[in-house]
């Protein structure tokens, strides 16, 4: 985009080319540069993100032009960061904890330490929550090894960074069922797959491939030919023995949705819609022979899954145990104990 310059403009700018036309602009100030952002940002109609919380910047910040992370923290230009996402529902944060203490395991094994403890980094969330004034939408954040140099090693970073951002977001329950591919992008390694960090490269192409071929997402399936996950997501079947069963997390992200899934689905049995719920090895044989398959994940919280491969799963519709398994997690964000919702005061 070439921007109108003044001849005073003209001198300072930046020629790209002998034989381009294109000029880019230097800005003179960083008032010039934050009325452009704010120019931008103002062009949107709703904001997205209603509030950010930096701790380079020591606080939180409301206005959208200014949400912005050093181009020099290593997670910018190395993937050296770690991130998680909660869910904010009719005032309460979902499994906050639960999330916060995955967040934390996944920056051990990344060799990243808090600028803050655990209960000083729930207490900035939640904070960020009731100043963003959002009721539903997700709070996403990250510990990266913070802003230093450019260089491999974040020897040079003096400190490591926290992020966070309110993403305003009006999901819905899904009751329509998608199509799903194997992916033929290669499954992260165990070490890298079992924490949640930035590197995701993988998990975009993934995605990006089933758009490509008319589906919603993939399925990963490891090197021995065991069912693992979707691309942000963990994955569920159920058995024609009304069995529920997810692959085992040995090797995949343990997703916090699907454990709170393992932990309600027996309600079920206890009515006798369900017969078990286990966790095992599932060969793509089984997963495609299934009665129901579904995606797990926080934002769905169950996505039913009718077509892999363009196989029907079961009988091509959307299954009447995986609506109620659905339920049963809408139900727990809805008014679940307080174990699992932590309430926001607004201000």
């Amino acid at each position: 985009m070439a921007y109108s310059s003044s001849s005073s403009e003209k001198t300072n700018a930046l020629e790209v080319g002998n034989d381009s036309d294109f000029k880019c602009h230097v800005f003179s100030s960083s008032t010039e540069l934050l009325e452009k952002l704010q120019e931008k940002c103002s062009s949107v109609g709703k904001q997205p993100y209603p509030a950010m919380y930096s701790s380079i910047y020591g606080g939180i910040i409301l206005d959208p032009a200014m949400m912005v992370i050093p181009i020099d923290d290593h997670m910018v230009h190395r993937g050296h960061g770690v991130f998680d996402t909660a869910i904010i529902f009719n005032g309460y944060l979902y499994e906050l904890d639960v999330h916060l203490d995955r967040f934390l395991r996944s920056a051990s094994k990344s060799k990243i330490t808090s600028p803050f403890p655990q209960s000083t980094l729930r207490s900035i969330l939640i904070q960020l929550t009731a100043v963003s004034k959002c009721k539903k939408g997700t709070l996403r954040f990250w510990l990266t090894a913070g802003p230093g140099d450019f260089l491999l090693s974040p020897a040079g970073c003096p400190t490591s960074a926290f992020y966070a951002v309110v993403i305003d977001d009006d999901f819905v329950q899904c009751k329509e069922g998608v199509k799903v591919i194997t992916s033929t992008i290669p499954i992260k390694p165990p070490q890298f797959a079992t924490m949640k960090n930035v590197n995701y490269l993988p998990n975009v192409l993934s995605k990006m491939e089933a758009e490509e071929k008319g589906a919603f997402a993939s399925i990963w399936v490891d090197e021995e030919g065991y069912i693992a996950e979707g691309p942000n997501v963990n994955v569920a079947f159920i058995t024609y023995d009304k069995e529920l069963v997810l692959p085992f997390f040995d090797n995949i992200l343990t997703g916090c949705t699907a454990k709170r899934l393992l932990e309600l689905a027996p309600k079920l049995v206890e009515k006798g819609s369900l017969k078990g719920v286990k966790t095992k090895n599932l060969s793509v044989e089984e997963g495609k022979g299934a009665a129901e398959m579904m995606y797990v994940g926080s934002t769905l919280p169950l996505l039913p899954i009718i077509t892999w491969d363009e196989q029907p799963i079961g009988d091509g519709r959307v299954g009447e145990l995986t609506m109620l398994l659905s339920n049963l997690l809408w139900d727990d964000m809805e008014a679940g104990p307080e174990t699992v919702r932590t309430p926001v005061t607004y201000v």
